[in-house]
């Protein structure tokens, strides 16, 4: 993977916080190295908890990478500055907000990677959650490939740490699309099918009982994805 300029207080932060979600995790990482060398990149994943992030992010390095976070993370005297420092970008919520959305396109003409969990919130349990559309929409203002990457077995961790144990960690990465209308116009319906088809994409990577609202892999299609090779 393609290495980019970091602060030494960014090596310190990101070795600390790699080194304590070891402490918890027994982190199987090894598909990440499917992650393209170079170029835009819209990594799309599912969101249990608050492990997701600092796991996946310090793992995927030395790719840039950047992703949406909800405002109210600011608020908070730890994530907020550990978020400013990893360049997230914070989002309202329950709203369509252009000047992230903007910022999101900005990212990926740079060459980066920008990670967007669609179900928008936590589930706790593990189980995927009905996903939003806004990945469809940063996937066709911006004409970046995506790539599905699932994770499971963190929604453990607490019932582990009070027994001293590591929890599985387990990441899966799957196949690079691009997002085609195909000449149709893109109405909330076509947007919403589209959506679906990235899902399902997330929920063939899991093993069954994670799929949740995408449980029915015999529902999912392609009619919109189109399928390529990264380098």
């Amino acid at each position: 993977m393609t290495d980019y300029s970091l602060t030494l207080t960014e090596r310190a932060v990101n070795a600390a916080v790699k080194g304590l979600t070891n402490l918890i995790c027994r982190v199987d990482a090894e598909q990440l190295r499917r992650i393209p060398s170079r170029g835009p990149l819209i990594v799309v994943t599912n969101h249990i908890n608050f492990l997701d992030t600092p796991v996946i992010y310090t793992h995927s390095q030395p790719r840039s990478l950047t992703g949406f976070a909800k405002i109210e993370t600011w608020d908070s005297p730890i994530l907020g500055p550990l978020f400013t420092l990893w360049g997230a970008i914070p989002i309202q919520r329950g709203e369509a907000d252009v000047a992230a959305f903007r910022r999101g396109v900005a990212a990926l003409k740079e060459g980066r990677i920008l990670g967007i969990a669609p179900e928008g919130t936590r589930s706790g349990h593990g189980r995927l959650q009905k996903g939003h559309a806004g990945v469809v929409t940063m996937a066709l203002l911006s004409g970046a490939p995506l790539l599905p990457i699932a994770h499971f077995g963190c929604e453990a961790y607490r019932q582990n740490l009070s027994r001293l144990r590591r929890t599985d960690f387990n990441i899966r990465v799957g196949k690079p699309f691009l997002l085609d209308p195909g000449g149709a116009r893109v109405t909330r319906a076509v947007r919403e099918e589209m959506r679906d088809e990235i899902m399902y994409q997330l929920a063939e990577l899991l093993p069954p009982a994670y799929r949740g609202e995408y449980a029915d892999v015999s529902k999912a299609t392609q009619k919109y994805l189109r399928f390529v090779t990264l380098g």
